[in-house]
C-alpha cells in the first residue's frame, strides 16, 4: 500500500448550509417577495386581451416600481439581473432559466434549495444558482409538471415525464423525497450528435464504425448495453443513419429521447395512467401495435420489461435488424437481464429456450461506459455465437482497455481488435457487403482526449 502522504486525500464537504453565498440567498428572498407583489398587483382580467409583448413590458415595468419600494439602493447590475430574474419567474423555471439557455449543460439536479449541480461534457459540476427555500423551489416543480398535464402532491409524490422541447424531467417530493423537494432535468441536444462527432471525440474508432454500419445494412439485430448515461440513445440516433432509407421504422420508447436521421420514422410513447389509476398504455402495447403497422424494422429506445418477448419475437419473425437499448454493465449482463424481462413475460419458458430465442434474434452487443473525466467509450462488442451449458457462447469482436488516467483525470487506454472474424460477416456476404479482411486484424489503437 503506497504511504498516506502520497495519496490524493478528498476534503470532506462543508454542509450545504456553511456553502451558501448569503449574499445570494438575500438577493433570491428579495426576488421572492417582489415576484410575490408583481402577481397580486397584476390585473388577471387583461391576460386574456393583450399580446405576450404587451404582458412582459407591463411585467418588467411593475417590478421596477417595485424594485424602488423594496431596494431603492441596489445598483444597477443587481437591479438589471433582478429585472431578468423575476421575468423568468413569470414567464421562466426561475433559477433555472440560466442553466436551460446553455446549450453545454446536458444535466441540471437539484438537490436541495441550495444545491444545484450540473453536468457538462460528461462531468458534474456544482453551481451557484440557489432557490430562496424549499417553497420556491416546489413552485417552480410544480409549474414543470403542470406543462406536461400531470400533477405532484402527497398522493402522487413522484414525476417522470417529457418537457415540449423533448427534455426528460423527474420529481420527487416528501414524504419520498427525505431532505426535501428534488427535481432531475435531462436535456438532449437540439441536433444530434453524428457518428462522426463520435469517432472525433473517441466514443468509438472509424474501423468499428465501418463494421457495424454493415451489420445494420444487412438487418443485423443488435443491442446496445451501457449504465445510465454512458451514451447508448446518442449512439443508437447516430447509427440509424445507416438504415437504408426505403426501410419504416416504428419507435417505441417511455419517454421520447430518439432523433432518428431517417426520413421515414414512426414515432411511439407510452402512457402512463391517470389520476383515477386508469388509462395506461405499455410498451408491450406498443410493441404488440407496432407489428401491425407494416414496419421494416422496431426500434426501442429502452428495453425495460415484458416486452422484451415481444421485441424478439419480432427480431424472429421478419424485423431483422431491429434495435434496442438496455441498462447493463457488461455484455453478458446484459443478454441476462433480457432473460429475466422475458421472464416477466408471463409465458413460462424455460431457461434454455429463452437463451435459444435470444440467441436466434440478436448478433451482436455493443456495450459502453462513462469513465473517469466523464467520456464515453465503446468497451466491447460481443457476438453472440451460441447457447451451450451454462449460458451464452460470446466472442469478443472488439474492446478498450483502461490504462490509467491523464493529468486532468481523464480517462486514458487503447481500443483493440481481438482477430475474431465474426460470423454475421456471412450474412453481410449474402446482402452483398464485403469489408476488408484486415479490418479484424488483431491490434492496438492508443487513445488520447
Amino acid at each position: 500500500m503506497a504511504p498516506l502522504k502520497s495519496r490524493a486525500v478528498l476534503k470532506a464537504p462543508a454542509s450545504r448550509e456553511d456553502e451558501v453565498d448569503e449574499s445570494e440567498l438575500a438577493f433570491q428572498r428579495l426576488k421572492v417577495r417582489i415576484h410575490e407583489r408583481l402577481v397580486d398587483s397584476l390585473d388577471l382580467s387583461l391576460l386574456a386581451h393583450v399580446s405576450k409583448e404587451e404582458l412582459a413590458a407591463e411585467v418588467r415595468a411593475l417590478t421596477g416600481d417595485l424594485l424602488l419600494e423594496e431596494a431603492p439602493k441596489l445598483d444597477a447590475a443587481a437591479r438589471t439581473r433582478m429585472l431578468d430574474d423575476v421575468f423568468d419567474e413569470v414567464f421562466g423555471l426561475g433559477p433555472l432559466e440560466p442553466l436551460l439557455e446553455d446549450d453545454t449543460v446536458s444535466d441540471i439536479l437539484v438537490n436541495h434549495p441550495h444545491e444545484v449541480w450540473v453536468e457538462r461534457r460528461g462531468r458534474l459540476e456544482p453551481t451557484n444558482v440557489y432557490f430562496a427555500d424549499e417553497a420556491h423551489l416546489m413552485r417552480i416543480i410544480q409549474r414543470v409538471v403542470s406543462r406536461v398535464g400531470r400533477r405532484i402532491d402527497e398522493v402522487s409524490p413522484m414525476v417522470d415525464a417529457r418537457l415540449p422541447d423533448g427534455s426528460r424531467v423527474n420529481a420527487v417530493i416528501p414524504p419520498l423525497a427525505l431532505d426535501g423537494p428534488t427535481l432531475s432535468i435531462r436535456r438532449f441536444g437540439k441536433q444530434p450528435l453524428q457518428i462522426e462527432d463520435l469517432i472525433e471525440s473517441h466514443s468509438i474508432h472509424a474501423d468499428l464504425v465501418e463494421f457495424l454500419a454493415a451489420a445494420i445494412d444487412a438487418r443485423v439485430s443488435f443491442l446496445i448495453s451501457g449504465g445510465t448515461g454512458a451514451g447508448k440513445t446518442t449512439l443508437l440516433n447516430a447509427l440509424t443513419r445507416f438504415i437504408p432509407l426505403d426501410e419504416r421504422l416504428i419507435t417505441v420508447e417511455d419517454s421520447a429521447e430518439l432523433q432518428l436521421q431517417h426520413r421515414h420514422v414512426v414515432r411511439l410513447e407510452t402512457r402512463p395512467p391517470n389520476n383515477e389509476g386508469v388509462g395506461e398504455i405499455t410498451p408491450r402495447a406498443l410493441v404488440r401495435n407496432s407489428l401491425r403497422m407494416r414496419p421494416d424494422r422496431i426500434i426501442i429506445g429502452e428495453v425495460r420489461g415484458a416486452e422484451a418477448l415481444d421485441m424478439l419475437q419480432a427480431m424472429n419473425t421478419g424485423h431483422e435488424g431491429s434495435l434496442t437499448t438496455i441498462h447493463a454493465n457488461d455484455a453478458r449482463d446484459a443478454l441476462a437481464r433480457l432473460e429475466l424481462m422475458v421472464a416477466m413475460s408471463g409465458f413460462e419458458l424455460p431457461i434454455p429456450v429463452v437463451r435459444q430465442y435470444i440467441s436466434s434474434g440478436i448478433a451482436l452487443v455493443v456495450h459502453l461506459a462513462r469513465l473517469k473525466g466523464g467520456v464515453r467509450r465503446v468497451m466491447q462488442v460481443s457476438e453472440i455465437v451460441g447457447v451451450r451449458e451454462g449460458g451464452f457462447h460470446l466472442e469478443d469482436v472488439f474492446g478498450f482497455e483502461q490504462t490509467g488516467v491523464d493529468e486532468l483525470g481523464v480517462a486514458q487506454g487503447e481500443f483493440y481488435f481481438t482477430g475474431y472474424r465474426p460470423l454475421c460477416l456471412g450474412r453481410l456476404r449474402a446482402a452483398g457487403i464485403r469489408l476488408p479482411d484486415e479490418l479484424f486484424d488483431k491490434r492496438r489503437i492508443s487513445v488520447r482526449n
